[in-house]
């Protein structure tokens, strides 16, 4: 540890490395106690030293040049408490620096051992997501196009005329028929609320699911526990017969998760409903539409969204015997049809076909490309070798490049989006470098 010029330098640098990955982590005195309550000295040194993208322990070796039997040890500690995540690709294991969301934020809060002090944590993580403004600033800019999560429309919820619209990747069960290994943990968002006293529901703390490569490494690290696919459709069948919002990870292949996600507690409906930022979650490619001819004003409907995208409007009209109607915020609307669930009597609402087809990554190294190009940070993960001269050199260059505002507004459009990332996939598969999803 000789090499390190001090603890408090150590941590500045940790918040440097997880500030370039795929979600912004601006430094504020709340995050700089967040990782001191998280990671040791030598965890945080080990971090510091690793690459930024997917790599194999020899390689990681190689990079940090810490002994074999101490690496194996570091790296096993930090993905217990996931601060890394170990993912196996082609029976190899590789390791990857965990980002502050999907990562850190919702590992911590889905552990359930340990002597980490929760209450603690769960102060740290609301103040610093959404207290301080940095935070926000820094990862809800207007105009961004790729969300970690995207809405899941509740199967039988779209109108009839709309339904052969229903991809296989918008149905939770065909999800579920898709994947081989299933795992169920703690909501984050309902542990850190719990710890807060802020959880007005009683909706179960258990209800994170995870999927396949995702599930592995939950079960693996005790952040989840096993459960089969029977167990994991009546999960969803709860989800839905508790007017739970179904949040997929934002991919089109090989799912990782579904969250089950009440308006209360989750932090990204939270984001929506009290802080109006509406492309935390990306809606489903459908919007829900009332029948004003049917609709009875009873506000079912408006009480059960999780966002308040529904008010009960007046009924310009003296002689009507209905005094209110429905009426959709076409703006903040996700397409998630618990609205359709609670209109059980008149069912004059349906999710009906947007306009537009909401567009998704194909899977996650997809999806991690083009979060990092948005944030400015794919730099770090084309050349990813923290002490390397050339590659520090190569960062500021490539970063320079892609901030520019519009470099980055072609590379995301429709017309050089799909060319841009065929590029990358060749290139990083000429590299050798094996990764999910290519």
């Amino acid at each position: 540890m000789g090499h390190l010029v001090g603890k408090e330098a150590l941590y500045r640098e940790l918040g440097k490395k997880i500030d370039g990955l795929t979600v912004k982590a601006p430094w504020t005195e709340t995050f700089h106690a967040i990782l001191k309550e998280l990671y040791t000295v030598e965890g945080a040194d080990l971090i510091v030293r690793m690459p930024y993208r997917l790599s194999n322990f020899k390689r990681i070796q190689k990079i940090t040049k810490i002994e074999e039997n101490k690496l194996r040890t570091l790296l096993d500690g930090l993905c217990a408490k996931g601060l890394l995540m170990d993912i196996e690709v082609k029976g190899e294991y590789l390791y990857m620096v965990s980002p502050m969301v999907i990562g850190i934020f919702e590992f911590t809060m889905m552990r359930t051992g340990g002597n980490l002090n929760f209450k603690e944590c769960a102060r740290l993580f609301h103040e610093y997501m959404f207290i301080d403004t940095s935070f926000i600033a820094a990862n809800c800019i207007e105009g961004d196009k790729v969300s970690i999560l995207r809405a899941l429309p509740h199967e039988g919820t779209v109108a009839e005329e709309d339904f052969v619209e229903v991809l296989d990747f918008e149905k939770a069960s065909q999800l579920v028929e898709e994947a081989s290994r299933f795992g169920i943990g703690l909501c984050s968002c309902r542990h850190e609320k719990h710890h807060l006293d802020e959880k007005k529901c009683d909706f179960p703390l258990e209800s994170c699911a995870s999927f396949d490569i995702g599930a592995d490494f939950l079960i693996r690290n005790n952040l989840a526990r096993k459960i089969s696919k029977t167990e994991m459709l009546e999960h969803l069948a709860r989800s839905r017969e508790s007017g739970l919002v179904l949040s997929a990870d934002n991919v089109k292949k090989n799912i990782t998760a579904i969250c089950s996600c009440c308006g209360c507690c989750c932090n990204v409906l939270l984001g929506i409903s009290k802080f109006g930022i509406n492309g935390l979650l990306v809606t489903s490619n459908f919007i829900a539409q009332p029948d004003v001819a049917i609709c009875n004003g009873c506000g079912k409907c408006a009480k059960a969204c999780p966002i308040n995208a529904i008010e009960m409007s007046p009924v310009d009209d003296p002689g009507s015997k209905i005094k209110k109607r429905a009426k959709v915020d076409t703006e903040i609307c996700i397409g998630c049809g618990v609205c359709v669930l609670k209109c059980d009597k008149t069912k004059a609402l349906k999710l009906i076909q947007r306009e537009k087809r909401v567009l998704h990554p194909e899977n996650v190294f997809e999806k991690l490309i083009l979060q990092c190009l948005e944030k400015g940070t794919l730099q770090n993960q084309l050349f990813d070798k923290p002490d390397s001269l050339t590659h520090s050199v190569m960062r500021n260059i490539m970063g320079g490049f892609f901030r520019l505002p519009s470099v980055k507004k072609a590379l995301m459009s429709d017309v050089l989006r799909s060319t841009f990332l065929k590029s990358i996939t060749v290139g990083v598969k000429l590299q050798g470098i094996k990764a999910p999803g290519i």
